[in-house]
């Protein structure tokens, strides 16, 4: 899945207009124009397509967060500049409150099951023994399984 898929996927879930998606890059202090945005979501056949960078992506989920979660005290936290699967994964739990129980029923509805210690193991840190690579076909069932949750 590219940057652009998931931006697309994100915002068909949650109905995001283009304004919104322009006020959720805004939380994360990023400063995009709906033209832009407009541009990311096309096809990647279309002419005019851009890709969709880590940097931006990373600022969108942690303005996602914000926007879900609110806030935090304090410093924000600084968009990571490579992206992952794992990470990728972890933001959006995070930015749904999320508990493993939770996610297992999310991928159970896109028909994809998957134990609690493998759950962990994608959002342990890289130099844990137990980590696992979050493959994208775990990242692209837990979208769907979102999106039959949310639009059912």
């Amino acid at each position: 899945m590219t940057n652009n898929d998931i931006l697309r996927r994100i915002r068909y879930i949650f109905d995001y207009s283009d304004l919104k998606l322009v006020a959720i890059f805004a939380m994360a202090d990023v400063q995009v124009t709906k033209e832009q945005i407009l541009i990311w979501l096309k096809k990647d056949d279309d002419p005019e397509f851009e890709s969709l960078p880590d940097v931006i992506l990373a600022s969108f989920l942690n303005g996602l967060i914000i926007d879900k979660r609110g806030k935090k005290e304090g410093p924000q936290s600084e968009p990571e500049k490579r992206l992952s699967n794992n990470l990728i994964f972890r933001k959006l739990n995070i930015a749904l409150e999320l508990k493993s129980e939770n996610v297992l029923e999310i991928l159970a509805l896109a028909d994809f099951q998957l134990s609690r210690h493998e759950l962990s193991a994608f959002f342990r840190k890289p130099s844990h023994k137990h980590y696992r690579e979050c493959k994208e076909q775990v990242l692209r069932n837990f979208l769907q399984g979102l999106q039959i949750k949310h639009r059912p």
